[in-house]
């Protein structure tokens, strides 16, 4: 590149980044709303054909407390485009955004009735074919539990990308428990309660915090990478999914609390609600299990302990890959690590 080149390039990236619309404007993969209501919007990602190589569905499940486009942050970023380009078929669930108004939601909510409906839709939508469930985060987690609380589901495999199945081995939970003990919880699940949940501007400064690095760097990276337009296009796709990042639902975030993090539910292979116990020994179909080297959100050790709590499953596959909690999913080396992963795993089940 010359030196004018050079000059250009950077002069238009600063622009773009300080005043201008941004690197490269957002180009979501072709989709089609197969149903709208409040936090259960069904997408069906758009296909080249109607036939599909598979004869199963697949079902994107994101977590509370983000985006879902996490499964499509930009054209080379996309878990859904490789899907549909190795001949698979595609859907998502989409919570929305999450308000006082939804205060009393909890994880029943999720496990017994959103998912469960999605998956039900997404399969009568290719004519009754089973469904393989993707979910990253707590969105693994919740995909299996709906597994382990509905045996009659036509779901045929799950895979959870960063889920987080042990809390002891979550970083900073001892600590929270210490504090915990100084009220017996009862100082933050009343605070919660009084706001209805976690605000979306706390997930957003939780997870910026978790990445401190990332946010420390960034001005140095950006100096560095002036002139590479793609390294910043990425930059800034990560930019847009923690702005968009919603909040978690007061009654939910308070199971949370209690259940996983004080008691530690998961990580014993179960969920303790009210009225019923969700045990993981009873999730009946194959399981992969996605960790991340690097993932300082959810360490590879929470993701490994299902190979000890999901004992009724056929077959449970670990694999650990490098990147971040998010790098796991749609990073630079996704494609030739977990999408990978995903597709064997997958295609030994066709």
């Amino acid at each position: 590149m010359s030196i004018t080149d050079t000059v250009t390039t950077a002069a238009r990236n600063a622009w773009a980044l300080s005043f201008g619309a941004g690197i490269e404007p957002v180009d979501p993969a072709p989709s089609t709303v197969l149903w709208d209501e409040p936090h259960r919007l069904l997408r069906r990602y758009d296909t080249e054909f109607q036939s599909a190589a598979s004869d199963s569905a697949v079902l994107l499940v994101p977590p509370l407390a983000a985006p879902a486009t996490c499964f499509d942050l930009r054209r080379d970023q996309s878990l859904a485009r490789y899907l549909v380009e190795t001949g698979r078929s595609p859907y998502l669930v989409d919570y929305g955004e999450i308000s006082f108004a939804d205060r009393r939601m909890g994880f029943e909510d999720w496990v017994t009735d959103i998912l469960p409906e999605a998956i039900l839709r997404v399969s009568a939508d290719r004519g009754g074919v089973p469904v393989d469930l993707i979910g990253w985060s707590v969105g693994g987690m919740f995909s299996l539990l709906t597994a382990a609380a509905n045996p009659e589901l036509p779901i045929r495999s799950v895979t959870g990308v960063g889920p987080p199945l042990d809390y002891d081995k979550m970083l900073g939970i001892p600590q929270l428990r210490a504090v915990a003990k100084l009220t017996g919880g009862r100082a933050s699940t009343a605070l919660v309660r009084a706001v209805g949940g976690i605000p979306a501007p706390l997930t957003k400064l939780g997870y910026r915090l978790a990445a401190y690095d990332r946010e420390l760097a960034r001005p140095r990276f950006i100096a560095r990478n002036i002139t590479n337009t793609e390294t910043l296009a990425k930059m800034e796709s990560i930019d847009r999914f923690q702005a968009a990042m919603p909040g978690y639902p007061g009654r939910f975030y308070n199971q949370l609390w209690g259940r996983m993090m004080l008691a530690n539910d998961i990580g014993k292979g179960k969920l303790e609600l009210a009225d019923r116990t969700i045990e993981l020994a009873d999730v009946r179909v194959p399981v992969l299990l996605i960790g991340g080297k690097s993932d300082v959100i959810t360490p590879k050790a929470a993701v490994e302990a299902g190979l000890r709590t999901l004992s009724g499953s056929p077959s449970v596959t670990y694999e650990v890959v490098p990147g971040s909690h998010l790098g796991i999913l749609t990073g630079p080396e996704a494609r030739e690590t977990t999408w990978a992963h995903l597709d064997k795993f997958l295609a030994e089940r066709d």
